[in-house]
């Protein structure tokens, strides 16, 4: 027996023995991450220039099987790492939202667009939330006139019976909402939240709708991981001019609300709601000693009817967030 050919089929034998363990682990954990294939193809490269070189040289032994049966072992940890990487474009395709074209021609064609709301919010902005805020509110997070709405003020006038904070922001849009709410609201812990974003994100969705809706369901997943039982209502743009943008806009909007099975309020409505109709029903079920809280869709009816009347006919702006 050659002494050298001994050392060599040993040596290879202590490279290759970490390649099967390395394999069963990068099956069982089921994802790519951490895992370098130009690192695995490199050591496949210098198996292959081994395996030439005793060919070459016409050295058929025992030594070229233990280098065919490294180059098989390593060359498995690719297959796995394309396995691991289908598995990780399956766990971020749940994260994103994908609407099909049929799923917005579905929302736009429905002229009655159903309405559910639930909490709402207090006037502190731009703030983090304050040591005598209770958790568990409802809070109105939108942008622009929304900062204006008097939450407070219409809590008690329609007796509600919860908390509910104004937590908006003139700036605030889809865009950077996920990181304002990890940073200033998180710690309230909602239990309702009316989200009225996307008219700072116009050009946004006219770029790259996609990004938009990323932007939106990842909003929603930072409100779900704070309280996966959080009730939550989206909020449309409103569109007196009937912009197509605004139009697809809400559509997507509506889209992603019926995908997290969110509520969706349409603004289009506001200019029909009553709000001492609802004042008069309020008052009843407070008289009559009832503790169920307020639907978000009643709540977006209070607050956005005072914001029709009140704000709309001081300015010329649109009422949106």
């Amino acid at each position: 027996m050659n002494l050298a050919h001994l050392f060599e089929a040993a040596m290879l034998v202590c490279f290759g023995f970490s390649w099967p363990l390395n394999v069963i682990k990068a099956y069982k954990a089921g994802t790519a991450k951490g895992t370098s294939l130009p690192f695995i193809i490199l050591i496949i490269t210098g198996y292959l220039a081994g395996i030439s070189a005793k060919i070459i040289n016409g050295q058929f032994n025992y030594v070229l099987v233990v280098y065919f049966l490294n180059l098989a072992i390593v060359m498995s940890n690719v297959f796995v790492y394309i396995r691991n990487k289908a598995l990780d474009k399956k766990v971020e395709a749940k994260k994103s939202l994908r609407i099909t074209a049929n799923d917005i021609k579905n929302v736009v064609e429905k002229e009655d667009i159903m309405m559910n709301y639930t909490y709402s919010l207090d006037e502190l902005i731009h703030k983090p939330a304050a040591a005598n805020e209770k958790k568990n509110a409802v809070i109105l997070m939108g942008s622009c006139l929304d900062t204006e709405i008097p939450v407070s003020n219409l809590a008690k006038e329609f007796s509600f019976n919860f908390d509910i904070y104004n937590k908006s922001a003139v700036n605030l849009s889809v865009a950077n909402a996920g990181d304002y709410f990890n940073k200033n609201l998180a710690t309230l812990a909602p239990e309702g939240i009316l989200l009225h974003l996307g008219e700072k994100d116009l050009q946004l969705f006219k770029s790259d709708s996609s990004a938009f809706d990323r932007g939106y369901l990842q909003l929603i997943e930072s409100i779900k991981a704070v309280n996966k039982n959080c009730r939550i209502a989206l909020i449309s743009i409103e569109n007196p001019g009937k912009d197509k943008s605004v139009n697809l806009m809400n559509a997507h909007i509506k889209a992603i609300a019926d995908a997290e099975k969110t509520s969706f309020v349409n603004l289009e409505n506001a200019r029909l709601w009553n709000p001492e109709a609802t004042k008069t029903s309020s008052a009843f079920a407070y008289n009559m000693g009832l503790k169920i809280r307020k639907p978000l869709s009643d709540v977006a009816e209070i607050l956005y009817s005072w914001a029709f009347h009140n704000l709309k006919s001081n300015t010329t702006e649109t009422l949106v967030g």
